[in-house]
């Protein structure tokens, strides 16, 4: 009896024994499940369900189906838009030749007469550049009484050894063009003429962002008064610290200004004081700007579906069902762009939409998946900024013309690594802003850099960049 009153105590403590320790594996066990998801998910991110950028996606990103083979040859199809070389005003031609056939090409007979609408055919070349020279010979004499006098330069003459044309021209090359230091004096020596130092281009490149300086700072103060625009912002580097360029896009001016950080109070010296409607993605860093005057990008939030959807479960239905009413707002917008629908009857057909979207979203936020219900409670909060584009002619549904204008300083990023100095970063930040306003408003970009330096040279107010000086 003993024994088997021992063996069952044995028995019975083995028992809880292996109960602790399948309850500590099944704690392991969900943990590691925790974490193989995590790492899955780090795994599936590319830059159509985050914030990545596509140069980041690598080799293993989904690719889209192959399109079947049409049939047709490479290039031009017979009946598309022709895209032929604007000609250029017959003032600005060096040499007019009329050229008529002397006979009939087909039976020999002498021709005669005028062709009132002639084919023109223009060559365009360039010529020799050579720079212009202005030399001052300064001379030096000696009174009776021993002292040595040097003549001092005319009056309006800089003691500065290059013109405001070659501070234009370091500005656009090393600007939009961007250029290093040693390329932009090699540029200026091979294929101006003009032979330049390293220091020379750097203290050229000085001169020249000053004398833009005005234009921009008038820029941005337009920019923030304009009823819609879009900002976005992105990382820089400017010398061993991070930074971050912001951009502040409008219809027809762009303003660009780099900072070292990326907080609210950084968006609010780019933004002002909240006025109008502003696009931009759901950073936190603008959330100080009211709900009912914002409109987040929706390619933004079609990533985020779309990360919900690949979690599976719960999350996968609900990302989905996402998604497809983002297909259908999208294509909606589509038929309001072409005019295939009035503004009145789309905002009549966004009503459903508008309720299904934020009844799933709602519903999201008690979602199993805590990253799915986190993500849900934070889109809850701002759904009123969803719908300004329905409400407001003008706006659009995406941030794109915020992510466009940035194109052009990313790339400048990845082949400079940034700026060395905070003069480097306000030099980028105004060609950008001159560069990106003047091409919107269609508007010659040297000329009004060199006008700028001329200016600044004359002590004179310098050429705006708003879009009632463009006259």
């Amino acid at each position: 009896m003993e024994t088997a009153l021992r063996l069952i105590a044995e028995l019975r403590t083995l028992v809880v024994q292996q109960a602790h320790r399948i309850a500590e594996q099944d704690k392991r066990i969900a943990e590691q499940d925790k974490r193989i998801a995590e790492l899955e998910e780090k795994l599936r991110k590319d830059s159509s369900n985050s914030s990545k950028p596509p140069s980041l996606d690598g080799l293993n990103k989904k690719k889209y189906p192959p399109k079947k083979p049409s049939g047709r040859k490479r290039g031009g199809q017979p009946g598309h838009k022709k895209h032929e070389r604007t000609l250029l005003p017959v003032e600005k031609a060096r040499l007019v030749v009329e050229v008529k056939p002397p006979s009939c090409e087909r039976c020999g007979k002498k021709l005669s007469g005028e062709d009132h609408c002639p084919r023109r055919h223009q060559i365009v070349d360039l010529p020799v550049i050579e720079p212009s020279l202005d030399e001052y010979r300064l001379h030096t004499l000696e009174c009776a009484c021993g002292h040595r006098t040097e003549a001092p330069l005319p009056e309006g003459v800089s003691s500065i050894g290059f013109g405001p044309g070659v501070d234009a021209m370091v500005g656009q090359v090393a600007g939009i063009m961007r250029t290093s230091k040693r390329t932009t004096a090699d540029t200026m020596q091979n294929v101006f003429g003009v032979p330049m130092s390293l220091g020379a281009v750097i203290d050229s490149q000085h001169r020249f962002s000053k004398a833009i300086e005005a234009p921009c700072a008038e820029a941005l103060v337009y920019a923030q008064a304009q009823t819609i625009k879009n900002a976005d912002e992105t990382s820089w580097k400017e010398g061993a610290s991070g930074a971050y360029i912001w951009v502040c896009v409008t219809s027809m001016v762009v303003a660009f200004v780099i900072q070292t950080s990326r907080a609210a109070s950084a968006a609010g010296v780019l933004l002002g004081a909240a006025m109008g409607i502003l696009g931009t993605d759901r950073y936190s860093g603008y959330a100080w700007w009211p709900a009912a005057l914002r409109q987040v990008c929706w390619a933004h939030l079609i990533r985020d579906f779309r990360a919900i959807a690949e979690r599976g479960e719960s999350s996968g239905v609900l990302g989905k069902a996402l998604l497809a009413e983002a297909e259908l707002m999208f294509a909606l917008w589509k038929r309001l762009r072409t005019e295939e629908l009035q503004r009145t009857t789309f905002q009549v057909y966004m009503r459903p939409v508008r309720k299904r979207v934020e009844e799933l979203l709602l519903q999201g936020t008690t979602d199993p998946n805590p990253k799915t219900a986190r993500t849900c409670k934070r889109m809850w909060k701002l759904r009123e900024a969803f719908w300004t584009f329905v409400r407001v002619q003008g706006v659009e549904p995406t941030n794109n013309a915020a992510e466009q204008a940035l194109r052009f300083a990313v790339l400048w990023r990845k082949m400079c690594y940034g700026t060395k100095s905070f003069a480097g970063s306000q030099f980028v930040a105004r060609i950008l802003t001159v560069h990106a306003t003047l091409r919107k408003q269609n508007r010659d970009v040297h000329a009004f850099l060199r006008a700028a330096c001329e200016a600044h040279r004359a002590g004179k107010a310098p050429p705006s960049l708003l879009p009632d000086s463009a006259a």
